[in-house]
């Protein structure tokens, strides 16, 4: 190669260098592009085919099938008796498949049958709810749940995958009606406490008289005053046992109309029984 007088290379070896440069910036670009490539593609098939991709980077796959759980996206609204107000179901799915599906696999079907298990959950609410009062959303929620017992799991299908949905539900009242209760509920709240203190009551004085008996029992032959004695507190005794049995029915079957408690029985003052030495 010679040079021109000014020691500059001659422009016909200035265009091979160029070209020369060139094509080892392509060769490189390629062989970098080709190596990106090969590595997109096997991360792709691996996608395709539900399995983690190989490397340092990939993930450890979670032990079991995965599960996703799913709420409602908004409040099911169904009639309560008289179609004026409603109650609002709250509803959350969890979904799994016995597939071996990725996060995003199972989120893309999740999404596909949501629609569906959100319209079989309303008309289930739907035949529960058409004859309770509006103000029944407790007894709303004990059909709906039973209902749901009695069939757990729901299945949905697509091509040869299958999911499996766990719907759970809860029910809350209509907010327009909440005024109209509050009164009767903070009432029924004050009369199970009196019926509580009632019933702690009663069984004081059951207990007690008891005791008395058993005392009195010791010396019923000394003194006729003793039987006479004893035979009032048995009869007491009886008196509050019916007493405890009266409040207990009372509260587990309750009538319509709120009826007052009943009246604690008359009993005279008995002192307490000396303690045993």
């Amino acid at each position: 190669m010679t040079d021109a007088p000014d020691g500059r290379p001659k422009p016909a070896d200035q265009w091979r260098h160029r070209g020369v440069r060139a094509l080892t910036i392509a060769r490189d670009a390629a062989v970098r592009a080709w190596r990106w490539w090969a590595r997109s593609w096997d991360r792709l098939v691996a996608a395709l085919q539900d399995e983690a991709p190989v490397g340092s980077a990939a993930a450890p796959s979670p032990s079991g099938p995965l599960v996703e759980q799913r709420d409602a996206p908004r409040l099911i609204a169904v009639p309560a008796r008289g179609y004026v107000y409603s109650f609002y179901v709250r509803a959350t799915f969890a979904w799994s498949s016995s597939a071996s599906l990725r996060s995003e696999v199972l989120s893309w079907y999740v999404q596909y049958f949501q629609a569906n298990a959100v319209q079989r959950l309303t008309r289930l609410a739907g035949d529960a709810a058409r004859d309770l009062p509006p103000h029944r959303a407790g007894d709303l929620e004990v059909a709906l749940l039973r209902a749901l017992a009695d069939d757990p799991l729901w299945h949905y299908q697509r091509g040869d995958i299958t999911l499996t949905c766990r719907p759970d539900a809860t029910v809350r009242l209509d907010e327009r009606i909440m005024p109209a209760l509050q009164p009767h509920v903070d009432r029924l709240v004050k009369l199970e406490y009196q019926f509580d203190e009632q019933i702690r009551k009663a069984r004081y004085a059951e207990e007690l008289s008891r005791q008395w008996v058993t005392i009195l029992s010791m010396h019923a032959d000394d003194d006729a005053d003793l039987a006479d004695a004893r035979d009032h507190l048995l009869t007491a005794n009886r008196e509050a046992a019916r007493w405890i049995a009266e409040l207990l029915h009372r509260r587990a079957d309750p009538s319509p109309e709120s009826a007052p408690a009943p009246r604690v029985p008359q009993q005279t003052h008995t002192p307490a029984p000396p303690a045993h030495e």
